[in-house]
């Protein structure tokens, strides 16, 4: 059957295989549907792909395992598509092809040469693993890094792959979309084009395992026992997951107890595990992993694309984005693409809704023509150059829209605080003295999500958050029901003033849409949760109180002490529609999310048990004390 045979069955089929990722389980039709398609899809690429499989020699010595792509249709010149990966080429062997090229069909048919690599120390390649490998500026002789190793692979690739034109492109999701990242310093003459997606770029203050200092030790735990067992040869196996004792997540971490305790399960060979518990603050160690202040002369294309509701990396793309734009002219092809996605959504699903929320339409589809627009023109030739600076959907309004800047220069900064009796306002309180009172018990702390599950769920970041307003220690500030459209577009700003009785305290602040009690014809979700009324989370973060005045020095609370608590919270971009209302709650934990926070100065990777102790809370909210969220308002 020939390529343009196979177009409209090909593309047919994968949106349904699209639709079926969605589901919680298959059926059994369901299992038969989606083992066609990926027959359909491996015999479109292996009816016009070959596959070859080869060692790529680096500076040091140590070679990298790498299987190459290439058309078979030789009567062309093709450039080359990269993605390097700790997470496996598989599948191995010449006569052998990875689904998940029929993700990118949209450049598949557009022919290029597809170059997957496992990263040194993972999988088939030798040397020795290191996460997020710091970046070398003043590499001599044998001296290494992932830039290096990157330069150092594409050298190979322009000499010696068949009919390639020259021309390279690297992307990658999540820790590829670091290798990506890391592409950029130091750029080989031959890339041309980057696209760093949802890229891990600084877990200490907004990426994966750490937000603004607090662990998140959920995905750092269950990530980690698999990931980062040791791997003393090249092999074509991953390590075992966790087998959960309980079906709970929030059981099994309460009854483990302090995170010390969690050792039991990793024990002594799980080497980042170890250092994660040894740099509790924001040290060399961390610093050293931050790839932003090499963004630097920055030559080739860069387009980062993110998801609004990416629980693992909304922070990175959003601050690689921001530290190109910084640090290099205005002539720099830098853009940026937020949509409304999940973690990599755009290239596993159809983009249609998160959970309960819908948006209306298939999301991706939009965004497949800009990567691929991106991909063939600045490594093909192909079509014009006239992508936005900022690509960016506005949920709420649920609408792509481009912007001239991230964030929109249009924008007035404004602040929502917060007011006596629950209230919300963009009017200072009025009130000499106003403050809420209660109290937070480490041993039962707030969930995340009202949901009892085993491994971190996806959906909560636009979960219904009714189940944790009831509680009596997580305040509630609301505005009156909207009469207008409000567009708030841009980074976040938390700043509280805040006491308690404790030496130290995590602070937790959500930003959350109410939908109207009545919401007649909103699309019905398969949990049956009622959208009349429904609070949906738009972006929540947390900071460790600790590191409220510096990352590198954290200091405690003085009991009883009236203290300024100020912080960042990753961008959004969303509509509050008139009829609806704005909130913010406040909460002091976030659990199993995050650690529980013993809210006793100590270090709380090595406390114990005995340091857990209820404090007594207050949020001021008066008119020398306004507690707020900063915000930017998008102009009409």
């Amino acid at each position: 059957m020939s390529a343009k045979q196979y177009q409209s069955k090909l593309w047919a089929a994968l949106l349904l295989l699209a639709l079926l990722w969605s589901l919680p389980a298959f059926s059994q039709s369901a299992t038969q549907a989606s083992a066609i398609t990926a027959n359909e899809a491996m015999a479109y690429i292996a009816e016009n792909y070959a596959k070859q499989e080869t060692y790529i020699a680096m500076r040091d010595g140590a070679r990298l395992f790498t299987a190459i792509y290439s058309p078979k249709d030789q009567s062309a010149s093709y450039p080359i598509l990269m993605i390097r990966t700790p997470y496996s080429v598989a599948p191995y062997g010449e006569d052998q092809y990875p689904e998940r090229l029929a993700r990118y069909m949209h450049l598949v048919e557009a022919g290029y040469i597809f170059v997957m690599q496992d990263v040194r120390g993972k999988y088939m390649s030798e040397g020795e693993f290191e996460d997020v490998r710091p970046y070398q500026p003043d590499k001599k002789g044998q001296e290494f890094d992932e830039s290096s190793d990157t330069y150092d692979s594409m050298d190979w690739l322009v000499k010696n792959v068949p009919n390639n034109n020259g021309n390279i492109g690297i992307f990658g999701i999540s820790y590829p979309g670091f290798y990506a990242t890391m592409s950029i310093p130091d750029a080989h003459p031959a890339l041309k084009a980057v696209s760093p997606q949802a890229p891990v770029t600084d877990w200490f203050i907004g990426d994966d395992f750490h937000h603004n200092g607090a662990f998140f030790a959920l995905d750092a735990f269950s990530f980690y026992y698999s990931f980062g067992q040791p791997r003393p040869a090249p092999t074509t196996q991953g390590a075992p997951r966790f087998e959960w004792p309980v079906e709970d997540s929030y059981q099994f971490f309460l009854e483990v107890g302090p995170i010390k305790n969690l050792k039991r399960y990793m024990g002594d060979s799980i080497r980042f595990w170890n250092q994660l518990m040894a740099h509790p603050n924001y040290d060399e160690f961390w610093q050293a992993r931050n790839p932003r202040p090499h963004l630097k002369g920055v030559r080739p294309a860069v387009m980062t694309v993110g998801g609004w509701f990416d629980a693992e990396d909304s922070f990175g793309p959003l601050r690689v984005f921001e530290a190109i734009e910084k640090q290099n002219p205005a002539t720099t092809a830098n853009r940026l693409v937020m949509g409304p996605w999940y973690h990599g959504q755009w290239a596993a699903g159809d983009g249609e809704r998160l959970g309960n929320v819908h948006w209306g339409f298939n999301t991706t589809e939009y965004y497949k023509q800009l990567e691929a627009k991106f991909f063939n023109y600045y490594l093909k030739g192909e079509g014009e150059a006239d992508i936005p600076k900022a690509t960016i959907f506005v949920t709420g309004s649920n609408e792509w829209r481009d912007f001239e800047a991230w964030p929109p220069e249009n924008t007035r900064a404004q602040r929502l605080y917060f007011q006596p009796k629950g209230g919300l306002s963009f009017s200072l309180p009025e009130v000499a003295e106003s403050f809420e009172e209660y109290i937070a018990d480490p041993n039962k702390p707030v969930p995340y999500t009202q949901d009892v599950h085993l491994r971190r769920t996806r959906e909560y970041m636009t979960d219904d958050q009714r189940f944790a307003a009831r509680r009596p220690d997580v305040m509630v500030y609301q505005t009156p029901v909207l009469d207008e459209d409000i567009t708030i577009a841009g980074p976040l700003t938390a700043s509280l003033y805040v006491s308690t009785t404790g030496t130290d305290a995590d602070y937790v602040v959500k930003l959350i849409d109410v939908f109207p009690d009545k919401m007649e014809g909103y699309p019905a979700n398969e949990k049956a949760v009622p959208m009349g009324g429904y609070q949906m989370l738009v972006r929540g973060e947390i900071l460790r109180g600790r590191f409220r005045n510096s990352f590198e020095a954290p200091e405690p609370f003085v009991p009883g002490e009236i203290t300024p608590v100020r912080f960042e919270a990753p961008d959004v971009a969303h509509t509050f529609k008139k009829g609806h209302r704005i909130m913010i709650q406040v909460q002091n934990s976030w659990f199993p999310l995050v650690d529980r926070n013993p809210q006793k100065f100590v270090d709380i990777y090595n406390c114990s048990e005995e340091d857990f102790q209820k404090a007594t809370h207050r949020i001021y909210q008066d008119t020398t004390r306004p507690s707020h969220l900063e915000v930017r308002v998008l102009r009409p």
